[in-house]
This record gives C-alpha cells, structure tokens and sequence, in this order.
C-alpha cells in the first residue's frame, strides 16, 4: 500500500503541481497577445489545479502514516515542505488566479495588451509560486 501511495504522490505531483505553476507562465503569454479568452481559461485552470494540488499533500499524509521511517508532521523538511506549498497555494490563488481574471476581463473590454493587464504582478507570483515548488521538491528528495 505504501508502493501504491508513493506512486499517486509523484504522479499528482507531476500532472497537478507541474500544470499549477506551469499554466500562468502561459497566461502571461495571452496577456501579451491580447487574447482575454485565454486567460480567463487558464485563470480557472490555475485555479483547479492549485485545489487539486491539495490531492498532493494527501497522499503525502497516507505515506506518512505508513513509513517504517521515524516521520512526522513535525519533522522539518516535511513541515517546511507543508509550509512553502501553503504559500505557493495561496499565493496562486490570492493573486496570481485574480490578477489573471482581472486581466482577462480588462482585455475583454478592449484594453490595450499592457495597459492594467497586471502582467507584472502575474509574473512575480507565478515566479514566486515556481521558486516555491521547487524548493518543495528539493527537500522532499534531499530530505535533510
């Protein structure tokens, strides 16, 4: 059982987290070209994604529970790995999936690419959310 939850926790990993800090780098591609439909698309999908990435954290829990390793919630790289994705989660969705949606809508009114698209500050929090995983990523190989 321990097999099979490692296996859901690397494969949601790498088809939930991947596409979550993936997709606004994406969006800010739209952003550019003017294209509001698409970023509204992939606002929700960045959205769904940093939900589902909850699925992550839950499989982790379940391999937790069932290591023959001495792990806890408390020990740090697990608890640092809960407390950066925390961010990233709500980073994602406190400004990265709203400053998207605001775009989307501005482009949809026909603002100009760049005129309050709030490329800027999707790029800070999608780069931010990115450095985020990836240091989650680390500890969970490095396991310090």
């Amino acid at each position: 059982m321990e097999t099979l939850f490692n296996v859901l926790h690397v494969v949601a990993a790498v088809f939930i987290v991947g596409p979550m800090a993936i997709l606004p780098m994406t969006a800010m591609r739209a952003v550019r070209a003017g294209n509001g439909a698409q970023v509204a698309v992939l606002a929700k999908s960045t959205m769904i994604f940093s939900w589902l990435s909850v699925l992550v954290v839950v499989f982790g829990f379940g391999i937790m529970g069932m290591s023959e390793y001495d792990i806890s919630i408390s020990t740090p790289w697990i608890l640092w790995s809960i407390i950066l994705w925390l961010v990233a989660i709500i980073l994602n969705l406190v400004l990265v999936v709203p400053t998207m949606n605001k775009a989307a809508r501005a482009l949809a009114d026909g603002a100009a690419e760049g005129s309050g698209s709030g490329y800027p500050a999707i790029a800070a929090g999608s780069g931010l959310t990115t450095i985020l995983l990836i240091a989650v990523v680390v500890l969970m190989v490095w396991k310090p």
